[in-house]
């Protein structure tokens, strides 16, 4: 997934980054590894922090609506903090890099992960980097859970309690125990 993430930053990083004069051009391999690592890093603090299901809903989502999502906003904030941090990159332009590349990228991901055509990546691969839990039918719980139209932590709790019909010492509270270290 990493390499197919780096793929798409580098794909809508020209104007923000490569084009742009605030950025000297050696640091511009800099600025999208930093941008790559800190979507991979910041997917994965949202699922911990109580945004599992706003990127459950991001990812079905097949990359729409991707601009408004809180997922989109924390981990766009979060690429403007690394670069800042990192790089020394003044805030005016850590904001302008973070506004242009992170919703194309996340948008792009989505939608490339959702598109039958495409094997790169698929919806559970990214939910599966993101909550480090390999191996879960996301997306077959997804599905479950959104019968009713909506998904909300009552559907994550029951079709997680019972994925695969198995009772695997905790469900989703297990394995958000085990996100959390406890």
């Amino acid at each position: 997934m990493l390499e197919t993430l780096m793929n798409l930053v580098k794909q809508q990083s020209g104007q923000a980054v490569v084009n742009n004069p605030a950025i000297p051009n050696e640091q511009n391999d800099n600025v999208m590894q930093t941008i790559t690592s800190t979507i991979m890093g910041s997917l994965g603090q949202q699922a911990q922090g109580g945004g599992l299901g706003d990127l459950l809903g991001m990812v079905t989502g097949g990359g729409q609506n991707v601009q408004h999502s809180p997922v989109t906003q924390g981990v766009q904030k979060d690429v403007e903090q690394n670069l800042m941090q990192k790089l020394g990159i003044s805030p005016q332009v850590a904001m302008s890099i973070a506004a242009a590349v992170v919703p194309m990228v996340l948008s792009k991901l989505m939608h490339k992960a959702s598109d039958p055509n495409d094997s790169e990546i698929d919806q559970n691969s990214i939910m599966g980097a993101a909550t480090g839990k390999q191996g879960i039918d996301w997306m077959g719980a997804a599905s479950s859970a959104m019968a009713d139209g909506k998904l909300d932590m009552n559907d994550l709790m029951r079709v997680m309690g019972n994925q695969g019909g198995q009772s695997s010492g905790g469900g989703l509270g297990g394995m958000l125990g085990g996100l959390f270290g406890k």
